[in-house]
């Protein structure tokens, strides 16, 4: 067999779960930030289509802990409210039971400004020790090796720049999911249009966050 050439003839590629992620949380004052939403939605490479929806949906709210409650200002921007938590669980219980729930390897995560979920699941990897384990591909970084010189690469602005529906629930975490979807398929298009990547492994080198919980030799798609 001769080198793959487009991304899509690529066996890895098409065999992979991409399970796009996102995070809602509190940011206490003088402590990490605490997670009180998250979401997933998986996509799968078909013929002629590029990754589409698989049917894995998961969404959760969770009770933060007593030193970081949710605050005025988070239900301003997110529209949860302190009531909307209580009677959660706790974070530690939810991502167990997303871990669990996890669809079989080979899956890797992708989210927007992918720091922010790796931390989390960084600081819960005794939890959820594959997800912990994934790397994250993040659309920041596949915008910008697919359009340089944009001023911005926040989720508002290529939401804008793109004409993506910008979701009805802003800032809640399926809501973002959705939209850093269909950002997920445009980027990718657009990556496989130009010949920037040609493998999965070269999109994963060049775009994915390795995950800390992970030593370099054990880096894989689970």
């Amino acid at each position: 067999m001769g080198p793959v050439t487009h991304l899509a003839e690529d066996p890895e590629f098409q065999q992979t779960h991409f399970v796009v992620i996102d995070f809602e949380g509190t940011t206490p004052t003088g402590h990490s930030p605490e997670p009180i939403e998250v979401a997933c939605l998986g996509l799968r490479h078909q013929p002629g289509q590029g990754p589409q929806p698989t049917g894995f949906r998961w969404e959760s709210l969770m009770r933060p802990p007593a030193h970081a409650p949710v605050t005025p200002a988070d239900t301003a921007q997110m529209g949860i409210r302190p009531e909307d938590v209580a009677g959660r669980p706790p974070a530690g219980e939810v991502l167990a039971r997303l871990d669990a729930d996890l669809p079989d390897a080979p899956t890797l995560l992708v989210a927007h400004s992918a720091a922010v979920e790796a931390g989390f699941l960084y600081r819960y990897r005794q939890h959820c020790t594959r997800l912990a384990m994934l790397p994250v591909l993040d659309t920041i970084r596949m915008a910008r090796l697919a359009h340089p010189g944009l001023p911005r690469y926040s989720l508002d602005t290529l939401i804008d720049h793109f004409g993506l529906p910008r979701p009805e629930q802003r800032h809640r975490a399926m809501g973002d999911v959705e939209v850093t979807a269909l950002l997920f398929q445009r980027l990718l298009a657009d990556l496989a249009r130009t010949g920037a990547v040609t493998t999965l492994a070269a999109l994963a080198r060049q775009c994915a966050r390795p995950p800390k919980a992970a030593e370099p030799e054990q880096l894989t798609f689970g």
